[in-house]
């Protein structure tokens, strides 16, 4: 596996629990990053090894991708010279993806790129003319020809379509999740509000809309209190809270900030609401679901139309402020019921099976 570093994100604890259930199956497995931070626990057993670029020259970003290449392909050459030849190699994250496209010591038929997000969405939403037509030829380029996997069909159908790429092999394999260990940590103590509450969690990034959010939860004149779970830039946490005061909901809007165990939070919470304009997955959706808690989510490119089917479709609003403030009265007034073998074939065990296939 090998990933951009690994901060408090979705695709980060994706990596690590694959991780820990190919570790847990019997098989050897490196973590190459090629930053170092890591904000989680590591899967005991894990060759991990971080692949930093000390390089502080000038001109440095002129070079960095084939610079940052040729380090990843001395410690693959280095880890298969001492252990043997990896069978599958999984690149994460488009900056990733990137560096390992250049690479000489990984061979293309046994590596794969897992894209975690929506392209066009992520980058080729604010651009325009020349530079939305170079950023999507970029990405073209690192992607054509090669083996690629989708973390929900609407991510790999729109890497085809927005970029014109060919894969040469597709897969399309959702995202893992220890059920068991989610309802155990799900079951442990947090200091909620007495009150009840509805809780979002994400980064504070523009593609998670939180300024929709706060809209929305406004207007469902809703009075249990919003639990955002979630980090970000000190500028765009201090532009939340002025919406919040301007809003006149700033005295029910807690900051809870990032939480290793979010699960305990979202078991005890009313409701689970996302607020994007596009999610690869939607991991949330299906760990408030498995933890119990009703979710209202927009129809964004990505996952959740995918993931809410059924009743769990009465959740998913339109793209507008409005449409979420109704979808979240509803469930709120009339929660689903959440059948309990929801999701089952995501555990963790059955994904690494579909990645395991690949080889």
């Amino acid at each position: 596996m090998v990933i951009d570093g690994l901060p408090g994100g979705g695709a980060e604890k994706v990596v690590l629990t694959l991780v820990a259930g190919m570790l847990a199956q019997g098989h050897r497995v490196s973590l190459f990053s090629l930053r170092k931070v890591c904000e989680y626990p590591l899967p005991q057993g894990v060759d991990y090894q971080v692949i930093q670029d000390s390089n502080r020259k000038p001109w440095r970003k002129l070079t960095e991708l084939s610079r940052r290449a040729r380090l990843l392909d001395a410690a693959v050459r280095k880890a298969e010279k001492e252990a043997g030849a990896f069978d599958l190699a999984v690149s994460h994250l488009h900056k990733t993806d990137r560096i390992v496209r250049r690479c000489r010591a990984l061979s293309p038929e046994k590596t794969w790129f897992c894209l975690h997000g929506v392209f066009s969405a992520s980058y080729l939403g604010h651009r325009t003319g020349m530079s939305r037509w170079l950023k999507a030829r970029k990405i073209q380029q690192v992607y054509q020809g090669r083996n690629v996997i989708g973390v929900s069909p609407a991510v790999l159908e729109d890497l085809k379509s927005a970029f014109a790429v060919q894969p040469s092999r597709e897969a399309v394999i959702g995202n893992p999740f220890d059920i068991t260990h989610i309802r155990q940590q799900a079951a442990e103590f947090a200091e909620v509000p007495s009150t009840g509450f509805l809780v979002h969690v994400g980064r504070f990034h523009e593609t998670k809309r939180h300024d929709r959010l706060l809209k929305a939860y406004a207007l469902s004149h809703i009075q249990l209190p919003l639990v955002l779970l979630g980090q970000g830039s000190p500028q765009r946490k201090a532009s939340l809270e002025a919406q919040a005061q301007e809003l006149g909901i700033a005295d029910r809007v807690i900051f809870q900030g990032f939480t290793l165990n979010p699960y305990a939070w979202i078991s005890r919470a009313e409701m689970l609401i996302v607020s994007s304009d596009s999610e690869g997955f939607g991991n949330v959706l299906i760990e408030a679901i498995l933890c119990g808690t009703p979710v209202v989510s927009t129809l964004c490119p990505g996952g959740p139309e995918w993931l809410l089917q059924g009743e769990l479709a009465r959740g998913l609003s339109a793209l507008n402020p409005e449409s979420l403030a109704e979808k979240m009265q509803d469930i709120y007034q009339h929660p689903p019921r959440l059948p309990e073998d929801a999701f089952a074939e995501f555990d963790t065990a059955a994904i690494c099976q579909q990645y395991l296939a690949l080889i």
